[in-house]
């Protein structure tokens, strides 16, 4: 396993949190890199699972469906129009700096 949380961002996302997280060496993936645009919400949690991805995402979907299955890379939720791009960008780095991979399995957190 990682010895730092992974993530991946959800298609909904803006992509400038992908850069700066990047600039900060955060490992990252985007729905396009993934191959995942227009995928739906499932394919995205099955990939995050797969590929050991904590998802960050604006769709309150992924909570219900991280709520039903006990067994995901986690989930880092901000709200639409609740965030800047640096304040999400901050609040996952934060999440990468003070949680373990194993710590972020299976869990919520919210921005």
């Amino acid at each position: 396993m990682p010895r730092a949380i992974r993530f991946h961002l959800d298609e909904n996302c803006d992509a400038r949190i992908a850069s700066g997280l990047r600039a900060l060496a955060i490992d990252v993936t985007t729905t396009a890199e993934a191959g995942l645009l227009h995928a739906s919400d499932e394919q995205h949690l099955a990939f995050a699972v797969v590929a050991r991805r904590a998802i960050i995402t604006q769709d309150t979907d992924f909570l219900r469906f991280a709520a039903a299955d006990s067994e995901h890379s986690g989930v880092v939720f901000y709200p639409q129009g609740g965030r800047s791009v640096g304040q999400v960008i901050r609040g996952i780095q934060l999440i990468w700096e003070i949680l373990e991979p194993e710590e972020m399995l299976s869990r919520d957190e919210y921005l």
